[in-house]
């Protein structure tokens, strides 16, 4: 079932409806409460609609090991630290929720949070959290998305790592529990994104395919993607936001800075309000244009009885003569009576 429009909170996502843009905090307070709040007020001020955070510890997402698959990628921005060891320094304290989801109520905007375990969705439970949302690398934790799903709030799902198999395995869960509020995000898990690796036709896929409302989680540097998103049906943009992307934190090298996030929210808008209906039709505006289209005018003076020429009619500027399909009809035709240059030409003009 496609849903038209989702609730999360006081925002409806979905069909007429704009598109709802969420700034993801991620671990870019570095520690530091007064930093967050600092950003989300930095989000509000840049015309977010909404906030999310993350909500785990270190070990409730991993475990202290360093084998070689508990090591980060090679190529990261995290390369040689351990999954621990970055976690324990993105991780938003969880005494810390309440006062930055009041914070940001406060400025009217929602706020959210991805859960890595059960005890994190028990915990946001307690806050009362309008939505959930599903990082790409839990979109196989079927116990975690039945939990969630059993909670009949909205889920959002990132799909940056999953294959198709693993998007139809977390529908079916959520559908299982009598939850079809669902929205998809296209997502790529590299970051930063290089802009050939986006796919965003994959949003219309996604839609097509699972009949749900889709939008876009962006890694990409800039906001000509996340634009982007909007003229494909995109009714969702999650991307990371900063004071400051040379802080050091572990997110914010990719992330956007409120300056960079104003603009996207600006330029966001600017598609919304550019991109009309799916049906030919032109705007009053337009049609009163029309007058300065062409049609067929007496450009010398004609007698009564003498022969409308190339010479003596023409198409030009303005349209409020003759439609120019009947020019070749009128050649050879005889004027009934004088007629000034710069008449509109007119079938009681001539026979």
């Amino acid at each position: 079932m496609y849903n038209k429009n989702i609730k999360i909170g006081n925002i409806s996502v979905g069909e007429g409806n704009r598109t709802m843009i969420v700034a993801e905090l991620s671990g870019n307070h570095n520690g530091d409460y007064n930093r967050a709040v600092e950003i989300i007020h930095a989000a509000a001020e840049a015309g977010a609609d909404a906030v999310k955070l993350q909500t785990y510890t270190a070990d409730t997402i991993t475990i202290d090991c360093d084998k070689p698959w508990f090591m980060t990628s090679e190529g990261s921005l995290w390369e040689g630290r351990t999954l621990h060891n970055l976690y324990e320094d993105a991780y938003t304290p969880w005494e810390w929720h309440e006062g930055l989801m009041a914070e940001a109520k406060k400025l009217g905007m929602e706020c959210f949070s991805s859960p890595f375990d059960p005890t994190a969705v028990d915990y946001l439970e307690k806050l009362d959290v309008p939505a959930y949302k599903i990082a790409s690398f839990e979109i196989n934790d079927i116990p975690l998305i039945r939990k969630i799903a059993a909670l009949h709030k909205p889920i959002i799902f990132a799909t940056g790592i999953a294959y198709e198999e693993d998007i139809e395995l977390a529908l079916k869960t959520c559908k299982e529990e009598g939850n079809d509020d669902i929205i998809l995000l296209k997502c790529v898990s590299a970051y930063p994104t290089p802009y050939e690796m986006v796919n965003l036709r994959m949003m219309q896929y996604l839609a097509d395919k699972y009949g749900c409302i889709v939008g876009l989680s962006d890694h990409t540097a800039g906001s000509v993607v996340a634009v982007g998103s909007v003229a494909l049906g995109g009714k969702m943009i999650e991307k990371h936001l900063t004071l400051n992307r040379s802080a050091g934190g572990v997110d914010d090298a990719f992330s956007m800075e409120p300056a960079e996030f104003a603009e996207m929210v600006r330029n966001v808008r600017i598609m919304e309000a550019s991109l009309g209906k799916y049906e030919y039709e032109l705007s009053d505006k337009q049609v009163s244009e029309r007058r300065l289209s062409r049609s067929l005018f007496v450009v010398e003076d004609i007698k009564a009885g003498e022969t409308i020429t190339m010479q003596n009619v023409r198409s030009i500027r303005p349209g409020v003569g003759m439609h120019t399909k009947h020019y070749e009809e009128v050649l050879g035709m005889k004027a009934v009576k004088d007629i000034e240059k710069g008449t509109p030409l007119s079938w009681d003009l001539i026979k």
